[in-house]
């Protein structure tokens, strides 16, 4: 059995590794626990979840992972769109593609947490981006919008991969969606997007995110 413990941003991601992941993978005897990043601990009552604050919260939140030895391995799942300041290598990125750009941070990152079970992903360019893998589902979750999916459509077809569509705050994935259907809400319909979805399209669609996936079955 691989067990995989998953530090995720907050709870779309969550749902994602338990209601996406696991059934796809359980299978394949690879199970994903995943944890929510603390944004802030208290002494008494509940800790603050979900979000990137800061990257020592990020570092403290993993190393309570490693604790667990039964852990085979131990993996992120944090948008490269706002990554907090002092992130490794964050002001040191080389001007190439996107592609380019986040695994080199990727590196700097395992080498700072410099773990050798520690996997980091970011995710290109944030979660999103699997929402926009199978566009179609749009028209079931937001029926008779006939002229925003056009615009949806469109959108979809300047990129590659919708991994591309860039981390600028006017253009990131989520204010491009959110323009077009003001209505939509990340946890309520990117949740119903993302269920009647396959995830062998979100891997085909999403270069990054299946080489993430492949590193795990190949553990």
């Amino acid at each position: 059995m691989k067990k995989v413990l998953v530090l995720v941003e907050g709870q779309s991601e969550e749902w994602f590794v338990k209601n996406i992941l696991n059934p796809n993978f359980n299978q394949k005897n690879i199970f994903f626990i995943p944890t929510i990043l603390t944004t802030k601990r208290v002494i008494s009552g509940s800790d603050y979840k979900g979000g990137v604050t800061s990257y020592e919260k990020i570092r403290k939140d993993l190393q309570r992972l490693f604790n667990d030895s039964s852990a085979s391995i131990v993996t992120t799942m944090l948008d490269y769109y706002g990554l907090p300041e002092y992130f490794p290598g964050i002001d040191e990125q080389p001007p190439d593609d996107c592609y380019e750009r986040v695994k080199f941070l990727e590196e700097k990152f395992y080498e700072d947490i410099n773990r050798k079970n520690f996997l980091p992903y970011l995710q290109l360019h944030e979660f999103e981006a699997l929402v926009l893998c199978n566009i179609e589902k749009f028209k079931e979750v937001f029926p008779n919008k006939d002229k925003q999916f056009e615009l949806l459509k469109n959108l979809n077809s300047e990129f590659n991969s919708p991994e591309e569509i860039n981390e600028n705050p006017q253009t990131a994935v989520s204010k491009r969606i959110k323009t077009i259907f003001p209505e939509y809400q990340k946890i309520l319909h990117g949740q119903l997007i993302l269920m009647s979805s396959n995830l062998s399209e979100i891997r085909r669609r999403c270069p990054h995110f299946d080489s993430w996936l492949r590193k795990i079955e190949d553990w």
